[in-house]
């Protein structure tokens, strides 16, 4: 994504994102919030030093936070469902 199109969506100057790239200074919490979420990832993600974090797409965030909101039982049925996808998948690799 260009500094023109990320500016265009965040509603931040290209001037400064271009310093924000830079490291010449920091962007407000909000502002960070903002780039974040015109990249689709998450705030621990764009401020992590660490290069083994991986991105948690929006679409992700969005579904665990519905999850999050349902009583005990219904979460206890999407886990099952979700493991039981996940161990299938791994499965699936192991033999390819």
């Amino acid at each position: 994504m260009s500094q023109v199109e990320l500016a265009r969506i965040t509603g931040i100057s290209r001037d400064a994102i271009s310093k924000y790239e830079r490291g010449d200074v920091s962007p407000s919490v909000e502002y960070a919030k903002r780039i974040a979420e015109a990249l689709g990832v998450s705030l621990d993600y764009l401020v992590s030093d660490s290069e083994r974090e991986e991105a948690l797409d929006s679409e992700a965030v969005r579904r665990v936070r519905e999850i999050q909101g349902l009583p005990p039982q219904e979460k206890d049925k999407v886990f099952s469902v979700v493991d039981a996808l996940i161990r299938d998948f791994k499965t699936k690799q192991a033999y390819k």
